[in-house]
Order: C-alpha cells, then structure tokens, then sequence
C-alpha cells in the first residue's frame, strides 16, 4: 500500500485513485482503464503548461552563434565579501576578455583560448557566459585579469573610505562608510556599506 494509506487507513483521493471512502472499489480491467486515462489527462496538462511557459521564455530569447576565431568577452560574478542586509554585492557583473575562439562544443559551448593566468580554469564555457566584441582600433584594451575563481568570480578589495554617514531608521540609527574598491578606483563607483561589517572584515581601514 501506499504510504499515506498506511499513515491514515484510507486511500489517498489523487488524480489516480478518487474513491471515497465507503465507495465499491473497482478492480480488474475497469481500475486500469481508469488509470490510463487519468495518466494521459496528466500528460497532457504538464504538456499545456509546458508549452505555455515556453511561449514566455522564447519572446526573450535569442539564438546566439559563434564563428572559430572570432573574439568574445567572458562573464564574471563580483564578490565583494560584505553582506549587505542579508545580499552579497550590488555592483554590475563584468567580463574579461576578449578571448579567441578555438572550437565548437555542441550547439551551446565554445572552446576558448584563455591566458596563462586562467590555466587552472576549464576552458569550455556555455553561450550564455559570452558577450559579443565588436573590434575598434581605438578600443584600449586592459590585459591585467584579476584572481578568477573555478565558479566565474572574484574576490574586489576595499581601498580606502571617503565618506560616513547615519542612515535614520523608525527604531534605530546604521552607521554607514562609503567605500572605494580596488578594481573601481574612483569615487563615482563608491559604494555605501555598514560601518560594522567594514570594521571586522577590514580594521585597517579605520
């Protein structure tokens, strides 16, 4: 029997079985015709919302190719290290790059030409962590690549703080520093973080 019948002592009212309790159950040729009937109404309904779901996705969706030496860009995650009222970062993703493409893997990967650097790192990645580059001349180009991790991300360092402030809430006061990291160098790029996260993570900034 199943489960729930053993828990409860009654059958479990389910697309399959619907009897109630006290009914005639059915059995023989009748219980398994009911069955199969039941299983292709099933089918039918995850297929209807399949499709339907699908027709969702695919407004959005773009075919996105590759040709064997043309150039892309690679997506990386940010970590900054501080959470932030229980989320970690805020700042864009951003790529590196660009690297050539050496080969095709399937209809979704691409087999890159990493540096170096990124040797440790496996070097077939999926479609959508590329980004077209489109080559100008007057691109300038930055080849220092920062500690990239096996899972696409990295670690950003605080610099210094320029700015403090005490953000008001309806009960409480939050100290608040506004901090510039290392790999956005300028002040326009400055995030605001708490001051007690800032102090135990990095005291030698205070």
């Amino acid at each position: 029997m199943a489960p729930y019948e053993a828990l409860y002592g009654r059958k479990c009212r389910s697309q399959l079985y619907w009897s109630e309790v006290g009914e005639r159950k059915i059995l023989g040729p009748e219980l398994i015709r009911q069955t199969v009937e039941k299983i292709a109404m099933i089918r039918d309904r995850i297929k209807m919302a399949q499709d339907r779901q699908k027709s969702y996705v695919d407004r959005w969706r773009k075919h996105i190719q590759f040709d064997e030496g043309e150039k892309v860009f690679l997506k990386v995650a940010l970590i900054i290290g501080v959470i932030r009222f229980g989320e970690k970062g805020k700042l864009k993703p951003r790529y590196i790059g660009p690297f050539e493409i050496l080969t095709r893997v399937g209809d979704l990967a691409y087999h890159l030409a990493l540096p170096p650097s990124l040797s440790s790192m496996h070097d077939v990645f999926h479609v959508s962590r590329l980004w077209t580059y489109q080559p100008d001349p007057e691109h300038a180009i930055i080849e220092e690549i920062p500690p990239i991790m096996e899972n696409l991300s990295y670690t950003e360092k605080p610099i210094r703080i320029i700015d403090r402030q005490i953000r008001h809430l309806r009960r409480r006061e939050i100290p608040m520093v506004k901090v510039v990291w290392q790999a956005h160098d300028r002040d326009d790029d400055a995030t605001w973080e708490m001051e007690g996260n800032m102090r135990r993570q990095y005291p030698k900034l205070f």
